[in-house]
């Protein structure tokens, strides 16, 4: 009798240990990590980026000047340092930083300098905005391998990430928002026809 009401008591203290036991702590959420493209025109620079499984969104803004909350009218006349920019927001779990580089280099002409198809001035020029020493590492690899690979010099820069400026929201997502007057914009500046000249095909949008 003595041994069933201990295995009873035992049952019991084990069941009410059991319910006093805090509920387990959520799965921590995967980190997302940033990186930031100026590739010309942002409106062309956020369809290639949106399409990638892994990648959270896709930003257009100003990024490489000093001037604080520039409007486009100011960075499109070109006084302001900053070059019309993307930031990527992905998650490094689904797709890789190197993978990032790749879809930004075929979507740009690498050798113009100050420049990208039909929009002329600094603030179009190419250049890759490294967050960390492991994106510098990536960016400066796969700048030399497409020197080497074409046999001349990239103008693209790599230059540490400073503050972003996110666009205006008429600017975000316009080729969704505007498809037709996108897409003449895209045809009539000539970006396709130069990525196939480069690539020997242009990515889709």
């Amino acid at each position: 009798m003595k041994t069933r009401f201990s295995l009873v008591l035992l049952i019991l203290a084990t069941v009410f240990c059991a319910k006093a036991q805090p509920p387990a702590a959520p799965a921590a959420k995967a980190a997302l990590a940033k990186a930031t493209f100026a590739g010309g025109c942002f409106w062309c620079m956020e369809p290639p980026f949106e399409r990638l499984p892994g990648v959270v969104s896709v930003v257009s803004g100003y990024a490489g000047g000093p001037k604080p909350e520039p409007s486009y009218e100011q960075v499109s006349a070109g006084g302001t340092g900053h070059a019309e920019s993307v930031e990527v927001t992905y998650d490094p779990a689904k797709v890789s930083y190197a993978k990032l580089l790749d879809i930004y280099w075929h979507n740009v002409d690498p050798f113009a300098v100050n420049f990208q198809f039909c929009d002329h001035g600094a603030q179009y020029r190419t250049a890759i905005f490294t967050h960390d020493a492991e994106q510098k590492r990536l960016a400066d690899e796969s700048k030399r391998a497409l020197e080497a690979k074409f046999g001349k010099k990239i103008a693209t820069q790599i230059v540490a990430a400073s503050r972003f400026w996110p666009a205006e929201e008429y600017h975000q997502d316009y080729y969704k928002k505007n498809p037709v007057r996108y897409k003449f914009y895209r045809f009539n500046c000539g970006r396709d026809q130069r990525l196939t000249e480069i690539w020997g095909t242009a990515p889709e949008h």
